[in-house]
């Protein structure tokens, strides 16, 4: 565990000295291209230094997708259909006020590193993995600056790896 603490302090750096809004607009520009013929989305508010996702989110709803954002209650992270007013959630992250279940073909997902065997390290709170194993049919893509991959991540028995990840120069697709 300390391992991954000390990678996720590391990254966190790392990402933020990556972050721009020229490589995010190239992030949504590679999920319009790789995953636009998808009808429903579920895609993560972003906060901080992640890939940011506000004006992915407006171009999915303007081509008439159906966007579901992360919900989170009771520590439970829950699928709903995203509508505004927001308002700040968990650990600060805006989310809608309420909402029912609704599950997306696919789930675009936060990180702090990436491997290439699709595992990712998340915050450490097991919010995404927990439920993909609820949501085994989701297919599960994450966003991510390029200089977020690294050769290995510490694992878990309860980790559950991407089937691709969007960056800035591209998909790499691991399942």
């Amino acid at each position: 565990m300390d391992e991954k603490k000390m990678i996720r302090a590391r990254m966190k750096e790392v990402r933020a000295g990556l972050k721009s809004p020229e490589k995010d607009k190239l992030i949504e520009e590679n999920v319009l291209s790789a995953f636009g013929a998808e009808e429903s989305f579920f895609v993560y508010l972003s906060f901080g230094s992640e890939a940011a996702t506000e004006g992915l989110v407006r171009s999915l709803l303007a081509r008439g997708k159906r966007v579901c954002v992360p919900l989170i209650e009771g520590g439970v992270m829950r699928s709903v259909r995203y509508r505004e007013p927001l308002e700040a959630g968990a650990y600060g992250i805006l989310q809608p006020k309420g909402g029912e279940e609704e599950t997306c073909r696919i789930a675009l997902t936060p990180l702090l590193a990436w491997d290439g065997e699709g595992y990712r390290l998340g915050y450490g709170g097991g919010y995404y993995d927990r439920y993909f194993a609820l949501h085994p049919d989701v297919l599960r893509v994450g966003l991510s600056y390029a200089g977020q991959a690294v050769e290995g991540l510490p694992r878990e028995e309860t980790d559950m790896p991407l089937h691709a990840v969007v960056t800035e120069l591209g998909v790499t697709r691991f399942l």
